[in-house]
């Protein structure tokens, strides 16, 4: 099956040839390779030329793959950035690529046999290894950051990912390949949304997701990611419970609306259109409670009772977020 490399790069002159090389040196090597530059103003576009004017002579094995650089003039932010670069991929597969980090040799060989095994299979994720600017290992994996719990391992391997990736995202998109048919149905993606998120989600509806315990990229954390990770302690879920809830309540409304109103979950006659209208009623009502804590405490009980804390959030986790954030 013939591979695309999905690329987003701005202002990654520091990384990007490393990571172009650890695509090259796959040992199951990708077709093509398209990048969608979101208006670098550094020398990033000018080191990826010249990287692949040498190209065929520091790996001759990797001569046939093409490359394709979209300039975007106007930023287009991360999300539509990579939707653009996926819609020019051309091949059956593909597999996302951030600027910055560093793939295993064997990450595409590996993969990519579970699509040709699995006709249903759309979407695959796996763990990652975090290091640091240097590329030094930090002692910790994504999937350990994100603190996965058996029972989401076991709801993904057993074909219910929705029930997962409905409550929240464990799908790092540096680690993801997808059937490009995927694309049939989750474009146009919703700007509320992360890319990775929003794959993962509509995959679960639309076919079966696969998920791997492989760290198969170094996953670089250098203090200028759009979207980093690190290892929440307890400084981070105490904040939690005094950030003013405001800010995210907003967005979660937003993204539920973004996601009822979407054709592939309006359109849907089943599971997906219900999930999608089940999730908007969940976040209209946490945007609707009252500023006063006290008289939170009933339409947060009721709102429990309706048991879509635990279909669409985090569980007892947001009840008592619910309860205690300020305004």
């Amino acid at each position: 099956m013939k591979i695309s490399v999905a690329m987003c790069t701005y202002n990654g002159a520091k990384y990007v040839e490393e990571q172009l090389s650890s695509i090259l040196k796959q040992s199951l090597l990708p077709s093509e390779i398209v990048i969608s530059d979101d208006g670098s103003t550094d020398e990033t576009l000018d080191i990826i030329e010249s990287f692949w004017s040498k190209k065929n002579q520091t790996f001759p094995l990797a001569a046939d793959v093409s490359l394709t650089v979209i300039k975007n003039p106007l930023s287009l932010g991360v999300t539509k950035n990579f939707e653009q670069a996926l819609l020019a991929c051309q091949h059956p597969i593909l597999a996302l690529s951030d600027q910055d980090d560093i793939w295993q040799p064997d990450k595409l060989e590996k993969l990519v046999p579970l699509f040709e095994k699995d006709p249903k299979l759309l979407f695959v994720f796996t763990d990652s290894r975090l290091v640091d600017a240097a590329g030094k290992p930090l002692g910790v994996t994504s999937f350990q950051a994100l603190v996965v719990s058996e029972t989401e391992r076991t709801a993904v391997t057993s074909g219910n990912s929705q029930a997962v990736f409905l409550r929240r995202n464990l799908a790092t998109g540096a680690t993801v390949l997808l059937r490009r048919n995927l694309l049939d149905y989750a474009t146009p993606f919703p700007s509320e949304w992360v890319h990775d998120e929003w794959l993962a989600l509509v995959a679960s509806f639309a076919g079966q997701v696969h998920m791997s315990d492989e760290c198969l990229i170094d996953y670089r954390q250098h203090g200028n990611n759009q979207i980093g990770m690190k290892k929440p302690g307890l400084r981070h879920y105490v904040g939690r419970l005094v950030f003013p809830r405001t800010e995210r309540n907003t967005r979660l409304f937003a993204r539920a609306k973004a996601m009822n109103s979407h054709p592939y979950f309006l359109n849907d006659q089943g599971d997906a259109h219900n999930a999608a209208a089940g999730k908007l009623a969940h976040e209209r009502a946490r945007q609707e409670l009252p500023a006063k804590r006290l008289k939170r405490i009933r339409y947060v009980l009721e709102e429990k009772r309706t048991g879509r804390y635990d279909t669409f959030g985090l569980g007892l986790q947001d009840v008592v977020r619910d309860l205690i954030q300020p305004v």
